[in-house]
């Protein structure tokens, strides 16, 4: 993949270890450039997320860092779009979305979704649309999604 049609994503405080594994799978699958780990989303190696990936932890270049807010003033300063994968006032179906790349993606912990402070700093918010009861898809999910819907923009 050229330099310019990069996809990286970060997962700030990723409750669930086999969501992980499911998102490096994911990562693994659209050619991910790079999966940042940050707060108290947990790391390989871990059996749990080992379980899930099916080795693609391996192979998906990765980093654990405390704190979030840093990596996506690095990102952004090195050229990378910043979308922020949650419904909010001002997002977009992400259908809609043309990503300008690099582009790194902000998922939501499962529970409160992207911090408010991250979204102030995102280029962009993406939702998915939601026809159900529920507002929301477990966080793998939606990184599926959306990871193949930038992969068609390469």
């Amino acid at each position: 993949m050229s330099d310019d049609k990069r996809i990286s994503v970060i997962l700030p405080n990723i409750r669930s270890l086999h969501n992980v594994g499911s998102i490096f799978r994911t990562a693994d699958a659209v050619r991910a450039e790079k999966i940042y780990l940050t707060g108290y989303t947990g790391a390989p190696p871990d059996p749990r997320i080992e379980k899930v990936s099916l080795g693609a932890d391996m192979y998906i270049p990765w980093v654990k860092r405390t704190y979030t807010t840093p990596i996506i003033t690095r990102l952004k300063k090195k050229g990378y779009q910043i979308v922020a994968l949650e419904q909010t006032k001002k997002s977009i179906d992400y259908r809609s979305y043309k990503p300008r790349f690099p582009v790194a993606v902000i998922l939501g912990e499962e529970v409160g979704g992207v911090n408010e402070r991250w979204l102030k700093q995102a280029d962009v918010h993406v939702h998915l649309p939601m026809m159900g009861w529920k507002n929301s898809l477990n966080v793998s999910v939606a990184w599926g999604i959306v990871a193949y819907y930038l992969r068609t923009h390469l």
